[in-house]
């Protein structure tokens, strides 16, 4: 079971890189009709109007969060929403672009350091070397030759900026049980008007319907599909591997740039196979240990077949099928393996035998 899990999560965490990844040309396209900001603003709004529409077409159920969950909702939009671009802006305002995309690569350093310290998210040597591997990749990608940060105040704003991401990213995970789809509508509607009304005060004016429709679509699949696909990787393997993950992202744009008509360089190769090391090394895993699961009352999507799901319905539900509603969980003690997934957060002991007591 954990294998699978393990391979749902790392496909859909490896389609969320490559639908954001492949978006970032093709947006390149619109940057001579759109400002960079105002564009951000247009492919949030488009991601979140997209889901909500979505959600309204599938009649999804309405999602109800517990209140231990507010204060993490309210991080996500915070830090997500509000300080990652305010942040951002103020840095790119006295940066040439040039530093700024190595220093962007620093979220997922932040992402991951976040998830093993302060949550403690369990890791190992051969995950740690992965998430190297997979960041250097997405450091030669990223490098410009010369890169110049004009100095410290700019470098700091980008930083935090990052640094905001890596929590948001973090808190998103501890509401990762959560339905993907209204998660990431939140977030969508939350930082598009954050980000156009930034782009409007700073004197940007909307484009012709044309570059509308083009940001529109590129909003819908590069950051609204995107996004879902990335907290559904959340949930099934923890903040730090899914993060790495969405690393490889980088390479997905390079990719359909060089389909699109540019070269290919020593850089793309090298990443490539940086990139392609880590992933396997990730692929690779292998964690299981006895552990223990309280007793608990909660609502999210499952199945009976994951081994942790056997209560009984009236009608039954068959294995396999997913579905959402409010249920019980009986204390158990057990081991299979497992990764630091929504449903496994405890401490690990060491001792690979039965919790006592």
């Amino acid at each position: 079971m954990g294998r699978r899990f393990a391979r749902n999560g790392a496909l859909a965490g490896l389609a969320a890189a490559a639908l954001f990844g492949a978006g970032t040309p093709v947006a390149k396209l619109l940057l001579g009709q759109v400002g960079p900001w105002l564009l951000a603003g247009l492919l949030y709004t488009a991601a979140g109007l997209a889901l909500f529409g979505w959600r309204l077409v599938r009649r999804s159920p309405r999602v109800h969060l517990a209140k231990p969950q507010l204060p993490w909702l309210i991080g996500v939009v915070f830090f997500g929403g509000l300080a990652g671009p305010l942040l951002l802006m103020f840095g790119l305002a006295s940066m040439p672009a040039s530093g700024a995309s190595l220093l962007l690569n620093a979220e997922a350093l932040f992402t991951a350091l976040i998830a093993w310290l302060v949550f403690r998210e369990a890791t190992d040597r051969r995950i740690v070397a992965g998430f190297v591997l997979i960041a250097a990749g997405a450091v030669v990608l990223s490098w410009p030759g010369q890169a110049q940060f004009a100095g410290w105040w700019p470098t700091a704003a980008v930083l935090a900026a990052c640094l905001s991401w890596a929590i948001d990213n973090n808190l998103t995970q501890r509401l990762a049980l959560t339905d993907a789809t209204w998660l990431a509508a939140v977030k969508g509607t939350v930082a598009g008007p954050v980000n156009l009304l930034l782009a409007f005060i700073l004197g940007a004016q909307l484009p012709a319907w044309p570059a509308l429709a083009g940001a529109a679509a590129i909003g819908v699949l590069s950051y609204g599909v995107s996004l879902a696909l990335f907290i559904t990787a959340l949930g099934l393997l923890g903040t730090a591997r899914a993060g790495a993950y969405f690393s490889v992202a980088p390479f997905f744009g390079a990719t359909l740039a060089i389909l699109l008509g540019d070269p290919i360089t020593w850089t793309v190769a090298v990443a490539a196979a940086l990139m392609a090391l880590g992933v396997l090394l990730h692929l690779r895993e292998r964690h299981g240990h006895w552990h223990s699961h309280p007793a608990q009352l909660h609502e999210h999507r499952h199945a009976h077949d994951d081994g942790h799901h056997g209560h009984r319905h009236d009608p039954p539900v068959p294995p396999g099928v997913w579905h959402s509603h409010p249920h019980d969980h009986e204390p158990v003690t057990h081991t299979h393996e497992h990764f630091p997934d929504a449903g496994h957060r405890h401490q690990h002991r060491g001792d690979g035998g039965p919790p006592q007591g």
